[in-house]
């Protein structure tokens, strides 16, 4: 991807890890690849919605008519800011909605502690392909449409393999868009390697956070850990107040809920 491509794949990724909530990002992960596929396929579309010669409300307008009752709300909400961005080729979006789609598949896995296991298996699996001319042949050949490549993915990996590892590869093998196989597999074990750099905080409050006590949070939590925090928020009522975060094994309860737990306590002491 050339400079205005990276930019707004930087500013998609951030608008995905913006999502808070009950959010379901597999539900996410598998709807961005549907609609990379189908704009992969419709060339005139992909055009319509990838130009930026086109007034950006209309390209806005088009993904949410085309798109707005065929995936879930988060699905169409990213693919809305991403069809407002400059890209420097048409495929640049498809490339980039792929990309999106990985990121949530592998925060998925980092949730479900799977995730080790998903970069270790993508690894092996790339090992592999570099190591048969035969697999490499059955994969790359433009001849053998994209389902069959997926069902030999699907077949080598069968019941060994984390769900993350089999919808990853099965895509990837299926559009390649012209990129070497091995650079592929490559990219998403990078992917999943930034992934486990992350922490994930599940937060729980009352009110919605805003922009800014969501950043400052991150900000405070990310240098406690010495490293990259996401939050997944969730509103809670019964929190009354404050903010209640769980990262890894640390427990910072700081609701007024808790608050008056401990006053309780502390008068019937």
């Amino acid at each position: 991807m050339l400079g205005s491509s990276r930019d707004a794949l930087a500013l998609c990724g951030e608008a995905l890890e913006q999502l808070s909530g009950e959010v379901n990002r597999a539900q996410i992960g598998s709807e961005l690849f549907s609609i990379a596929a189908l704009l992969d396929s419709e060339n005139v579309l992909r055009l319509a919605l990838a130009d930026s010669g086109q007034g950006e409300k209309i390209r806005k307008s088009l993904a949410a008519e085309v798109f707005g009752t065929r995936v879930g709300t988060a699905s169409a909400e990213l693919l809305v800011i991403a069809v407002a961005q400059r890209w420097s080729e048409d495929v640049d979006l498809v490339l980039a909605l792929e990309e999106l789609a990985a990121q949530a598949i592998l925060t998925v896995a980092q949730n479900e502690n799977t995730l080790d296991a998903t970069e270790e298996e993508i690894f092996l699996f790339g090992r592999a392909v570099d190591q048969s001319a035969d697999l490499q042949m059955a994969l790359t050949n433009p001849a053998t449409v994209g389902s069959i490549k997926s069902a030999i993915v699907a077949e080598l990996l069968h019941t060994n393999a984390t769900s993350a590892t089999k919808e990853l590869l099965e895509y990837a093998v299926s559009h390649l868009h012209g990129r070497r196989l091995d650079s592929v597999i490559s990219r998403l074990g990078d992917l999943a390697a930034a992934q486990r750099q992350r922490m994930v905080a599940q937060v729980r409050v009352a009110r919605p956070l805003s922009q800014d006590q969501t950043q400052r949070l991150v900000a405070v939590l990310s240098s406690l850990k010495g490293r990259e925090v996401r939050l997944n928020v969730a509103l809670d009522p019964e929190v009354l107040g404050g903010i209640h975060v769980v990262i890894g094994d640390e427990v910072i309860d700081g609701t007024v809920a808790s608050r008056l737990e401990q006053a309780h306590r502390a008068i019937l002491g």
